[in-house]
């Protein structure tokens, strides 16, 4: 019997068993319904069967949890999904649209499990949800002549770059750091990386796209609209459709790229260079990209100076020595390497202790309890301040800043060029981040506490009215959408998208007026009175 139809006489038994019982719900109806409905809409030459794990099958947790890479939603109270349909062919996914929107199921989109608050396997609004998870779609295929590539969703950073670098020395794609990002969710809220400065964002790297709308229609660039391409660069693929891939575009990098790591405590004047990098670190040659990285460290703070050039050492040294000579940068602290062997040095693998193939690796090296949010910094922030803030981080003791420079090619964009706004008049953007190994609700509870005293300290320091935000950050404290409605979802549209939240509402009603396509933090449709 296939494993379909083995699914089916399952639930339809515990249906009946359902019946009998007054404690059981109508969910196994509705996951029996939903079944009936795949085996109709599945092709007999790529069948569903084998995709499909109900919560009565022996793997259902271990593939629900295999991509979860934040463990506060991997409890015994998170909400569970109905089902999961880990799509293995692209018609799987027209099929669980149609069946989904049919039976009036929310559906989440899983293509890596990057996602900080895990929206994309927790439904917070209802028990009937599933999740389709496109982690078996990851194909790969590159055209040197045309220097671009399509890449299924389901690929993670890490294969894309080992691909590319297998094929050129010389081709590479700005994306994000962390190899083991899944590109679905990355490419749809932007995507950024160390070599924005230089070619912007990964989503400003992307001519084509292949979406399944809500009436399971499979579309390309040409046939789903200018709009549509538009919002789903940066606006969040999953309040419109599921991208089943997209194609990417390359850019050139050197033979040769150079890296640093430096490290001052305040002690060695990491104040007085974190002031200077404020003043250039936006203005540096595009080549260049100098990430700090903010912790307490022993009652002290550590600032790590992070980079990636695109370029040999003599050149950057020059750079360094006449536009930054505060970090008292040296010749023994700077690595010439290939571009790949750069993406492994900021994946913390020192240089030439392992090779490329580690990339392919989809599982990260530890799982957490973690928080991350978001700010944006558009002037310097004294020594007066900064000290102010040292003190507060020194009493937390647990929370990093990552500042992430700006300028270059960001500034070059039009803010209205994607649904990402946050391009010129931007001096670094901040992740905080805090991650934590104690289980229970008071180690998390403390965790989110110390989060949220840094947050607010930094208050007078970012943007304001509103304060803004980064969408592939996902960050619940700042609104959620209970009832998808539009007043609601403005809340976090503005601070994600600006202006262009308002745009991307138009074009929600337009190809998806049921807002089918919905999570806590989606895209809304329009109020029927604005109709």
């Amino acid at each position: 019997m296939k494993a379909l139809e083995r699914a089916i006489l399952l639930s339809a038994v515990f249906s009946i068993f359902c019946v009998i019982s007054v404690s059981c719900t109508n969910s196994s109806s509705v996951e029996y319904n939903f079944l009936q409905c795949l085996s109709r809409h599945s092709q007999r030459s790529n069948p569903i069967s084998e995709a499909i794990y109900t919560s009565k099958s022996a793997s259902f947790s271990s593939v629900l949890q295999s991509y979860v890479r934040n463990l506060r939603f991997i409890s015994p109270t998170t909400p569970k999904p109905l089902l999961i349909v880990a799509a293995k062919h692209e018609s799987h996914v027209p099929a669980t649209v149609i069946c989904a929107k049919s039976l009036g199921l929310e559906i989440r989109i899983r293509s890596g499990g990057h996602d900080y608050e895990g929206v994309s396997y927790v439904s917070q609004n209802t028990t009937d949800f599933i999740v389709l998870d496109m982690f078996n779609l990851r194909s790969i295929n590159i055209d040197m002549a045309d220097e671009s590539a399509w890449v299924q969703s389901g690929a993670i950073l890490g294969e894309i770059f080992y691909a590319i670098s297998m094929k050129s020395k010389n081709h590479a794609f700005p994306a994000g750091v962390c190899p083991s990002i899944g590109a679905g969710g990355h490419f749809t809220g932007g995507g950024y990386g160390n070599m924005m400065r230089k070619y912007g964002l990964s989503t400003d790297n992307i001519v084509d796209a292949k979406i399944v709308n809500v009436n399971g229609k499979i579309l390309d660039r040409k046939a789903m609209g200018e709009d549509l391409f538009w919002a789903i660069r940066g606006g969040g693929g999953s309040s419109f459709g599921v991208i089943l891939a997209w194609k990417i575009k390359f850019v050139r990098v050197p033979a040769t790229v150079t890296v640093f790591e430096v490290k001052r405590t305040l002690a060695q004047g990491a104040t007085e260079i974190l002031v200077k990098w404020q003043q250039v670190a936006d203005k540096l040659d595009h080549d260049l990209f100098i990430r700090a990285i903010i912790k307490p460290a022993n009652e002290t703070i550590e600032v790590s100076f992070m980079s990636l050039f695109l370029g040999n050492s003599e050149r950057l040294l020059k750079l360094m020595s006449q536009s930054f000579p505060q970090l008292g940068l040296q010749k023994t602290d700077c690595h010439e390497m290939s571009w790949i062997q750069s993406v492994l040095y900021w994946t913390n693998y020192q240089n030439g202790t392992t090779s490329p193939e580690v990339l392919l690796n989809r599982v990260p090296k530890g799982q957490v309890f973690l928080k991350r949010k978001s700010d944006y910094v558009k002037q310097p922030i004294s020594k007066t301040d900064l000290e102010a803030l040292w003190k507060v981080m020194i009493e937390i003791g647990e929370v990093t800043m990552l500042w992430n420079p700006y300028g270059g090619k960001m500034s070059e964009i039009p803010e209205t060029a994607t649904p990402f706004p946050h391009r010129a008049g931007n001096l670094f953007k901040i992740q905080y981040s805090v991650n934590w190994k104690e289980e229970g609700f008071e180690s998390t509870k403390r965790y989110l506490s110390l989060m949220k005293k840094l947050y607010v300290a930094m208050t007078p320091y970012v943007s304001k009215n509103p304060r803004m935000a980064f969408y592939n950050y996902r960050d619940l404290d700042i609104g959620t959408n209970s009832k998808g409605g539009y007043d609601e979802a403005k809340v976090y549209g503005t601070k994600y998208f600006k202006g262009n939240f308002e745009r991307l509402v138009r074009i929600k009603t337009k190809v998806d007026p049921e807002n089918f396509f919905r999570n806590e933090q989606s895209i809304p449709t329009l109020p029927s009175k604005q109709l």
